[in-house]
């Protein structure tokens, strides 16, 4: 099997693909740079105890990563309790993906594109709901034409906790309605239909621009269920994208 490891700013997410492509089983821990290698080498031997896997089965581990300072420690962990050596997106795993911009696609946004490439076919548009939103589209040849970066959900509601002194901190969920009639209803509402509508309004655009109203829009990352379950331009929700990226890198390598 090959465990994959998705290293985002806010989590870490690990999965476990058999030599079919299928995921077996997959879990998260919070990026904490201060995390040592063998807490992340317990961990991934207690989950694969929890889902009846012994340590043995994982003959290789492709790793995607935006935060260089963990890239030590799971090295480490890879050496110490699985007796391997990481394969990096980037470094010594390539990305199949074609860029046609002037500046170099950040390494999780390509694997992920890979992966929503080889799932749903060459023209298609990623929203992907992580620290940052990042909107990207695929040409008909499943080329890499530009994007769109906006600030996260939870950052945005975060920055209104810390910058304006009398917001609270709220749990980030649908509210009963648009009009709120108090405090965290009305941050909640913001939040949700605010994403929903700027979201909505990117996708139109980016369908105009690529001169077709039938392109298939896939959401990923942690909030990507609560936004697009309130728009039709989203036509599909995948959680497990950049983790398919990086076993569609892995294959295409020739590894498998």
């Amino acid at each position: 099997m090959l465990l994959t490891i998705d290293v985002g700013n806010t989590n870490m997410v690990f999965g476990l693909f058999d030599e079919d492509g299928k995921i077996k089983a997959k879990f998260r821990l919070s990026t904490e740079i201060a995390r040592t290698a063998d807490e992340i080498g317990l961990t991934i031997s207690q989950f694969c105890t929890h889902f009846g896997f012994d340590l043995k089965i994982i003959k290789d581990v492709a790793v995607c990563s935006v935060v260089p300072q963990m890239m030590y420690t799971l090295r480490h962990a890879a050496d110490k309790y699985l007796g391997l050596v990481p394969l990096i997106a980037g470094e010594t795993l390539d990305i199949p993906l074609v860029n046609l911009c002037s500046e170099p696609l950040g390494v999780d946004r390509a694997v992920t594109l890979v992966g929503a490439r080889e799932k749903y076919g060459n023209q298609c548009i990623v929203v992907d709901f992580g620290t940052a939103t990042k909107i990207d589209a695929l040409n008909t040849a499943g080329e890499y034409v530009g994007g769109v970066i906006c600030p996260g959900v939870m950052l945005s509601m975060e920055a209104l906790f810390v910058k304006a002194a009398k917001l609270p901190r709220i749990e980030l969920k649908k509210p009963p309605r648009a009009i709120g009639t108090d405090t965290v209803g009305q941050m909640q509402a913001g939040a949700v239909y605010g994403f929903v509508g700027s979201t909505e309004y990117i996708i139109r655009l980016f369908k105009r621009e690529m001169g077709a109203d039938d392109i298939r829009t896939i959401a990923t990352g942690g909030l990507a269920r609560l936004i697009s379950e309130h728009t039709d331009e989203i036509r599909q929700v995948d959680p497990n994208l950049t983790l398919t990226g990086l076993w569609e890198c892995y294959r295409k390598g020739g590894s498998l």
